[in-house]
């Protein structure tokens, strides 16, 4: 076998290159995902900061979770006890997204469920467990807060304004109390902390947006218990207020419709809280006349708020009710205080060299006094009702006040019982033993008038039965007799004057058994 070469073939040159196997791209490609994957995770990794709580109950390392608007920011990542063994530190790693609001104010607690009577709150605790929820505050930055032992009032920057509310009673006022305004749940009690001289007590309230623009000067809040029953000279009153006020208590508050949107008052503006919604209408006048005033009967049922009526119009108070004795004479006293105020009063024809103490001197010289008089038959309370008498003439007492003496005079009840003392006082004088006596023989005297008006009727019922036998004989008689002799005609004259005396016998037996009083009194006059 020949070996043939073919001439136009050229010679092949192979060069062995060595070249990296496909297999080895996955490890590669894996390799640069988990970098790129440890970097991301170390750019989202935030600050790591410390929390103190009291306790650890609910807090479980790396499961219970910290939230800002149910956003997770946060992961509890390790739980210790403090160096002092009184508290618990629980370490948290946030994340970046967080870190610009971790500053020295910002609030950390647990929130578990509650149930008060403002309603539910966490109630998904139930399913996913406690978590710690954030609210930002302000301040320099910060790693190490101490928790609060229950939920803030306010859990989120909410729109809105803070006041003071100052008063002598905190009733059931606490924090959480609600704050209504025309029965809306527009704020609540933040706060309440003594008065620095330590007289009263400062509620710190929060309003919200928008209803702080009802905040404005003439603004009055006052205690709303849901149910507001009072008992005054004007009788009873009823005020109803939201169903949490009558199961928590609360607070409201009204605007005067003439407060404008330019009397809106600022942030931490201080304002009265007034026990009742009576006492937050009431409106104080700063013109003023004070007078005492002395009664002679007992002031039962008059209290100090009493209205002070001229005609029936409230024209002021009653301030201050005082016992008095004096040891000389051993005379009591009751001055009664009141406070007038006259720019209740529309005045015509002004004249300011007149002035008010004057006007009211001249009123007394023409006969006003102060009366008592029942304001109401339910309560009993009376109130001071001044009103012209002009007979009455002015009595002062000796008037240990400082106040002017303003006259008075015996209301209408002390009139009354004094005429009726009167009246028994005649009474009690009367011979009332004679007048017994004299009545008892005055019946007797009717007894024996009575059965002799008896026994008349008796003997005429006796003659009318003669007078009928006597007549029926007549008649016998007279059928016998020739008619037109002159016998005949006197028997028949006879038995007609017979018949007319039996009728007129027949008649006052029959009026005096219908009529027996007759007898006494007589025949009654026809009309």
């Amino acid at each position: 076998m020949n070996d043939f070469i073919d001439p136009d073939v050229s010679e092949v040159t192979i060069n062995k290159k060595s070249e990296l196997p496909l297999v080895w791209l996955l490890p590669l490609i894996a390799l640069l995902v988990s970098g790129w994957l440890i970097a991301k995770s170390y750019s989202e990794k935030g600050p790591v900061i410390t929390i103190s709580f009291p306790t650890a109950e609910g807090l479980e390392v790396d499961k219970t979770k910290i939230k800002y608007l149910n956003v997770e920011v946060g992961k509890v990542t390790a739980i210790s006890i403090s160096e002092d063994l009184k508290t618990i530190v629980a370490t948290a790693q946030m994340s970046s997204t967080a870190a610009g609001y971790l500053k020295k104010n910002t609030s950390f607690w647990v929130e578990r469920p509650q149930v008060g009577l403002g309603g539910i709150s966490g109630l998904g605790t139930l399913l996913s467990g406690p978590y710690i929820a954030i609210k930002p505050g302000d301040g320099d930055k910060e790693s190490h807060f101490v928790g609060l032992t229950s939920p803030p009032l306010l859990k989120h920057n909410a729109e809105g304004k803070y006041y003071t509310l100052e008063t002598n009673n905190l009733s059931s006022m606490r924090p959480g109390t609600p704050i209504n305004f025309h029965g809306i749940i527009v704020g609540e009690v933040l706060s309440h902390t003594l008065s620095d001289d330590a007289n009263g007590i400062r509620l710190t309230v929060f309003i919200n947006k928008p209803y702080d623009q009802f905040i404005r000067k003439n603004t009055r809040f006052w205690i709303d218990s849901g149910v507001d029953l009072s008992a005054s000279a004007d009788g009873f009153k009823v005020r109803t207020g939201p169903l949490i006020s009558l199961l928590s208590g609360g607070l409201a508050f009204r605007t005067s419709p003439e407060d404008t949107v330019e009397n809106i008052q600022p942030e931490n503006s201080v304002f009265q809280l007034y026990d009742t919604y009576e006492q937050s209408n009431q409106i104080v006048y700063q013109n003023t006349l004070k007078y005492v005033m002395y009664f002679n009967g007992s002031v039962r049922g008059l209290t100090v708020g009493a209205p002070v009526q001229l005609r029936g119009i409230p024209i002021g108070r009653v301030t201050d009710i005082n016992l008095e004795l004096d040891k000389k004479t051993a005379e009591i006293h009751i001055p009664v205080t009141v406070e007038l105020e006259p720019d209740r009063i529309k005045e015509l024809n002004d004249d300011k060299s007149i002035s008010n103490k004057d006007v009211m001197t001249r009123l007394i010289n023409k006969g006003l006094r102060a009366q008592l008089q029942t304001g109401s038959l339910l309560t009993g309370q009376l109130l001071v009702d001044l009103d012209f008498h002009p007979k009455s003439k002015i009595v002062l007492s000796d008037n240990q006040s400082v106040y002017p003496e303003f006259p008075t005079t015996a209301s209408s009840l002390d009139q009354f019982t004094h005429s009726a003392n009167i009246i028994m006082d005649k009474v009690a004088k009367l011979p009332l033993e004679d007048l017994t006596v004299e009545a008892n023989r005055t019946l007797q005297s009717l007894q024996g008038t009575s059965k002799a008006a008896t026994g008349m009727l008796t003997t005429a019922q006796g003659t009318l039965d003669a007078t009928g036998k006597t007549m029926t004989s007549a008649h016998q008689v007279l059928s016998i007799l020739e008619p037109g002799s002159t016998t005949h005609y006197e028997l028949d004259r006879l038995l007609q004057e017979l018949t007319q005396a039996a009728s007129s016998v027949k008649q006052l037996t029959d009026y005096l058994e219908q009529n027996p009083n007759s007898l006494i009194r007589g025949k009654k006059e026809e009309q």
